[in-house]
């Protein structure tokens, strides 16, 4: 039971760091996507959407050979001193951050676009600096879109299986994360431990979804 209370809590650690860093990280892209005319707009758009229909094991697999020895961020990450990142508790995270973004994406894309213009217009008009708009006007404005982009984002990183088992293997205390605790157990034929684990998460993820449609967390205010 200890090897599965570490997989839960290396899984909490690894949901909670990721969607911190992609709230950071998905926040600018949310609010170009909702605001850009580019030509780009949709390129990009396509890209932070693709882990969306990818299957996981070929996303998991392409970021495999980048991150190894012979890959082009691999070689950097040598390079800089850093070592190789997959089978690492990093190149989990790297990994998630890449999987996990459209959860936390869109629904930021979706909540600047509710925002609209006329809100930063009428900042504009009382001499706010765009900076000043974004953080005192957008951001308020947002924040239910916030709240779901944090909850999914969490919700599905706890959930990853196939990229986190290319990227991180299967290390007990290191990568194994509680979706390869279970599967371990699967495998053992240790199914009650495999019950626990797996009511546990289907529990979660019922709840999630419950706090996400009762509160109207979903739409776009």
């Amino acid at each position: 039971m200890s090897a599965d209370l570490a997989a839960i809590l290396l899984t909490a650690r690894l949901a909670g760091l990721t969607t911190v860093l992609l709230l950071f990280i998905g926040t600018p892209i949310a609010w170009w996507l909702a605001r850009s005319r580019s030509r780009l707009k949709s390129v990009v758009g396509a890209l932070v959407t693709l882990p969306l229909v990818l299957p996981p094991a070929v996303l998991g697999f392409y970021l495999l050979v980048l991150l190894g020895p012979d890959g082009a961020i691999g070689r950097m990450t040598q390079a800089v001193g850093l070592g190789l990142l997959p089978f690492t508790f990093p190149g989990l995270v790297v990994a998630s951050l890449i999987y996990s973004m459209p959860f936390v994406v869109q629904p930021l894309q979706q909540a600047f676009v509710a925002v609209g213009r006329k809100p930063l217009e009428a900042a504009a008009t009382l001499r706010a600096s765009p900076l000043d708009a974004f953080f005192n006007v957008a951001l308020p404005l947002a924040r239910p879109g916030f709240i779901t982009a944090a909850v999914l984002g969490f919700a599905h990183t706890v959930g990853e299986f196939g990229v986190v088992l290319m990227i991180g293997g299967n290390i007990p205390g290191r990568t194994q994360v509680l979706s390869m605790a279970i599967y371990n157990h699967v495998e053992a034929m240790e199914y009650g431990d495999a019950h626990w684990l797996a009511g546990g998460m289907l529990c979660f993820s019922f709840l999630v979804l419950l706090l996400l449609y009762s509160r109207g967390w979903n739409r776009p205010q």
